[in-house]
């Protein structure tokens, strides 16, 4: 079968169109036909930022995939004909780790896009058993913007679960675009009351109607002054200044280090947004606090019914925040979100010529 995408060849060079020729999915792979990928900024950190991918190049990107599978060599349950998400990340389900819970550092774990060709492509080779199944009540037409459920959806609601929220809970939300966007949401879903933190202005005025309830425009602000009104936005609602959740997603330097100094008594600061270079932090704070800051990797794929399920009550909204281009434009979208010129996040549809 004749595979057609777009490879990474090399850092800072346009994609190139490419064709692969495969027999069909080896033992436990499935077969899956892209009917959507999402651009996530982790792809712009390979293609721009020099950030090293696990397999060689030429590489195709591309980890948000919505899809069809056509094609499977597994055991177990027959997907062929069904509508799936395909995880961000793929545990192998076999080892130690993966017993422990620990599927996150599973060193056979699969990240398409960067341990194998991924799904900026007509098509992909994943691990059938990793593979959420789309229930047939979502209308077909939503199934594209899907795709954005593999990371962008998926890894928040991993954040938000990790950290402990509750009821109740004070969450603030540092950057409110992509999976910042998503993750508002679900805490509200979860019973939260939100802050989100971000430095556009359209982003915050669409989170007061999506989950959040208070935003707070921080460009230009003073750390110091900044977390004040963070403090006398929770005293004004009854809130206590212990034991915030706080979630970093804006995957800047500004925005990492806005949210370490945000730590108070018993927070729990969640690290999801991705920043290649370094930031400067007090990390005793977390000593002095009694805090604790954790990292997020992907999201389990037993996870994803939990959130395929928050969509389906509406408590989720994806249309908003996702725009669809003809995969044939994803040097033009890569650019565009390079500059920061796209406000919902782009998912591509495979164009290629038959």
């Amino acid at each position: 079968m004749n595979i057609q995408g777009y490879e990474m060849r090399a850092v800072g060079e346009p994609l190139m169109a490419s064709r692969r020729e495969i027999d069909g999915p080896a033992e436990g792979q499935a077969l899956v036909e892209v009917l959507g990928c999402g651009v996530c900024h982790t792809d712009l950190g390979f293609l721009y930022d020099g950030v090293r991918t696990r397999h060689e190049l030429p590489l195709v990107l591309g980890h948000e995939v919505a899809g069809r599978v056509v094609a499977q060599n597994a055991k177990g349950r027959d997907l062929t004909g069904k509508l799936v998400i395909v995880p961000a990340v793929m545990p192998c389900g076999r080892c130690d780790l993966c017993a422990r819970g620990r599927g996150d550092i599973c060193k056979a774990q699969i990240f398409p896009g960067n341990d194998d060709h991924g799904g900026f492509a007509s098509h992909l080779l994943v691990p059938a058993h990793a593979l959420c199944e789309i229930p047939a009540e979502f209308d077909s037409a939503d199934v594209t913007k899907l795709a954005v459920v593999a990371d962008a959806v998926s890894t928040a609601y991993e954040a938000v679960q990790k950290s402990g929220l509750r009821q109740g809970d004070f969450a603030v939300f540092i950057g409110a675009g992509g999976v910042g966007g998503f993750g508002i949401q679900i805490a509200r879903a979860l019973g939260a009351r939100v802050l989100a933190i971000d430095v556009v202005p359209e982003r915050l005025e669409l989170m007061q109607e999506y989950g959040a309830e208070w935003v707070l425009n921080a460009k230009g602000s003073d750390p110091r002054q900044l977390k004040k009104t963070v403090r006398e936005t929770a005293s004004q609602a009854g809130l206590p200044d212990t034991e915030w959740k706080l979630f970093e997603t804006s995957g800047t330097q500004a925005g990492q280090e806005t949210a370490f100094s945000l730590l108070t008594f018993g927070a729990v600061l969640g690290v999801v947004g991705y920043h290649p270079g370094t930031v400067n932090v007090r990390l005793s704070n977390l000593m002095a606090f009694a805090a604790r800051a954790e990292g997020t990797w992907g999201c389990p794929p037993e996870q994803f019914p939990a959130v395929l399920e928050l969509i389906r009550k509406k408590q989720i909204a994806i249309e908003p925040f996702v725009e669809t281009f003809p995969m044939s434009r994803i040097n033009e979208v890569f650019e565009q979100l390079r500059r920061h010129e796209l406000s919902r996040r782009p998912v591509l549809i495979p164009d290629f010529p038959s």
